[in-house]
C-alpha cells in the first residue's frame, strides 16, 4: 500500500507581513463596517485610513530594528523578501497613501462624492505596492502589480460627474492592460530561459551558468522593461501620463506620482539592478536610452503646456528619468540615491498636488495659469509652500530636490554613464525655466478679477506642512535620510520551505 507523500507547508513569518496586513485588512475592514453602517462619517474613514498607514509605518520601524540585528531574510518559501530596501519603501508608500487620504477628505466633501470607496482603493493600491516592494518572486511581484493597477484604474475614474475623469480611467485601463500583457509574457520567457521565476533562483543561474543561447532571456528582460517603464511613466511609454493626470482626481494624482512611482521603481531596482546584475551590460544600454529620452521629452514637453496640471505631469515624467539614473548605475550608490529621491519626491509632489487641490475649486477642473495667478498675494502661505516645492523640483540648493538630483547624477557618473548624466544636467536647466514660469505667474502677476477666496482645510494644511518640513529638512541636513538609504539595499535571501 502506497502512502501519500506529505508536502510540508512553507513557514510564514507574520511580522514580515504586518505592513501589508495593516493596509490590506484595514481597507477590507472599512468595507465591512460600511455594510453594517452605510453612512460612516468622513472624518472616521479618513482617520481609519491614516491609522492603517501609521500601523504599516510603525511595523516597518520595528522590522528595521530586527533587520539591524538579524540581517535580511525571507518567508513563504522565499517568495517574500525582508530587507532594508523593502522596509524603506514601506515607509514611502504608506506615507503616500496617508497623504492622499488626507487630501481626499475635503476633496470628497467639496465635490459631493459620497462613500468610502476612494479610501478603500487607496489602501488596497498601497497593499499592492508593498507586495511589489517585498516580492522575491516574479509571480508574487506580478500579483502585487495587478492589485495596485486595478485599484488605480478605478481611482482615476472616481469623479463620476467629470467626463475627463471617466476618460482618464479608460485610457489608463486599456494601456495598462497592454503593459501587463507584455510584463507577463516577459516573465514566461524568463522562466523558459532559467527554469524558475524566483529571483534568487534566477540570480543563481546567471551567477553559475553561461547561457549561450540567450535570446529567450533577453527577450524576457526587454518585455519586463516595457511593462515596468510604463508604470513609472518613462518615454516612450508615457503617453498616458498627461491625460490621466489631468483627468483623474487631484488627490489620486498625488498618490500616482508618489506611491505608484515608488512601487514601479521598487520593481526596477529589485529585478534589474539586483537580479539581473550579472548581465548588466545587456540591459543598461536600453535603460540609458529610455532615461535620456525621458529626461529631455519630459522637460521639453512641459514648457509648452498651458495647463498647470499637464505641465506638472510632464515634469513628473522628467523626474522619472532622473530616478532611472539610479537604476542604470546598478550599484549600491545608485540604489541609495534612487531611494533618497523616491522618499523626498513623494512628499514634494504630494505637497504640490495639495496646492492644486485648493486652487482648482469646485469641479476640480480649473488648472489654467489664471488659477494660480497672483497666488502669492491671494494666499501668501500657500504661495510660499508652492514656491518651496517648485524650488525643490528645479534642484535649487538647500532643498531636498537638489540633493536628490545630485545623488542620482553622481551615481551615473560613478558608473561611467557620462553622456546620460550630461543629458540630466541639460534637462535640469530646462526644468528650471518651467518652474520659473509658474513662479512668475504666482508672484509677479496680479490676481484675476473676482478670484475666489482660498481656504486651506486642516487635512490639506497637514500635508503642506509635512511636505515643506521634509523638503527643507533633508535639503539642509541630507545625512539624516541618506544614512537610512545607504543601509536600505536589496538583498536576495532564500527562504525556509
Amino acid at each position: 500500500m502506497m502512502l501519500a507523500q506529505v508536502i510540508p507547508s512553507p513557514s510564514i513569518d507574520i511580522e514580515v507581513l504586518l505592513p501589508m496586513l495593516f493596509m490590506g485588512v484595514g481597507g477590507l475592514l472599512i468595507l465591512t463596517m460600511t455594510s453594517v453602517k452605510k453612512d460612516l462619517p468622513g472624518w472616521f474613514v479618513t482617520s481609519w485610513s491614516v491609522a492603517a498607514c501609521a500601523g504599516a509605518i510603525i511595523s516597518a520601524i520595528v522590522l528595521w530594528n530586527q533587520f539591524g540585528d538579524d540581517g535580511p531574510s525571507s518567508t513563504i518559501a522565499g517568495a517574500v523578501g525582508f530587507d532594508g530596501f523593502s522596509i524603506f519603501l514601506t515607509v514611502v508608500i504608506a506615507s503616500a497613501v496617508a497623504m492622499a487620504s488626507l487630501l481626499a477628505h475635503p476633496y470628497l466633501e467639496r465635490e459631493e462624492l459620497e462613500g468610502v470607496e476612494l479610501h478603500v482603493l487607496l489602501l488596497l493600491a498601497g497593499t499592492g505596492g508593498l507586495i511589489m516592494a517585498f516580492g522575491n518572486d516574479l509571480i508574487v511581484f506580478f500579483l502585487g502589480l495587478e492589485t495596485l493597477s486595478m485599484a488605480v484604474y478605478i481611482l482615476s475614474a472616481m469623479h463620476r460627474r467629470r467626463i475627463q475623469s471617466q476618460e482618464a480611467g479608460m485610457k489608463y485601463f486599456v494601456l495598462g492592460a497592454f503593459s501587463s500583457t507584455f510584463l507577463l509574457y516577459g516573465i514566461a520567457l524568463i522562466y523558459g530561459a532559467t527554469g524558475t521565476t524566483n529571483m534568487i533562483g534566477i540570480r543563481a543561474v546567471l551567477d553559475n551558468q553561461v547561457i549561450v543561447e540567450d535570446g529567450l532571456l533577453l527577450g524576457g528582460i526587454a518585455l519586463l522593461i516595457v511593462g515596468l517603464t510604463f508604470k513609472v511613466g518613462a518615454v516612450p511609454f508615457h503617453s498616458w501620463t498627461p491625460d490621466v493626470y489631468e483627468g483623474a482626481p487631484t488627490p489620486v494624482v498625488a498618490f500616482m506620482a508618489s506611491g505608484v512611482k515608488a512601487a514601479g521603481f521598487a520593481a526596477l531596482l529589485r529585478i534589474l539592478s539586483t537580479t539581473f546584475q550579472p548581465i548588466v551590460d545587456d540591459w543598461v544600454p536600453a535603460i540609458e536610452v529610455i532615461a535620456a529620452l525621458t529626461l529631455l521629452i519630459g522637460a521639453l514637453s512641459a514648457i509648452v503646456q498651458t495647463n498647470v496640471k499637464r505641465m506638472l505631469a510632464y515634469s513628473s515624467i522628467s523626474h522619472a528619468g532622473f530616478i532611472l539614473l539610479g537604476v542604470l548605475a546598478a550599484s549600491e550608490r545608485g540604489t541609495a540615491a534612487a531611494l533618497f529621491y523616491l522618499f523626498t519626491y513623494a512628499f514634494l509632489v504630494s505637497g504640490t498636488m495639495a496646492t492644486l487641490t485648493v486652487v482648482a475649486g469646485q469641479g476640480d477642473s480649473d488648472f489654467s495659469f489664471e488659477s494660480i495667478q497672483g497666488l502669492g498675494r491671494r494666499k501668501p502661505i500657500l504661495g510660499f509652500a508652492m514656491m518651496i516645492f517648485l524650488f525643490a523640483q528645479a534642484g535649487i540648493p538647500f532643498t531636498s530636490g537638489f540633493v536628490a538630483k545630485f545623488g542620482v547624477i553622481a551615481a551615473a557618473v560613478d558608473s561611467q554613464n557620462y553622456w546620460v548624466a550630461g543629458v540630466a544636467m541639460i534637462s535640469a536647466v530646462i526644468g528650471a525655466f518651467l518652474y520659473l514660469r509658474i513662479l512668475v505667474s504666482m508672484f509677479l502677476q496680479d490676481p484675476v478679477e473676482d478670484a475666489p477666496a482660498l481656504v486651506i482645510p486642516r487635512t490639506i494644511g497637514t500635508v503642506l506642512v509635512s511636505a515643506v518640513v521634509v523638503t527643507i529638512l533633508f535639503g539642509i541636513f541630507p545625512g539624516l535620510l541618506d544614512g537610512f538609504a545607504q543601509d536600505a539595499l536589496v538583498a536576495l535571501t532564500a527562504g525556509t520551505p
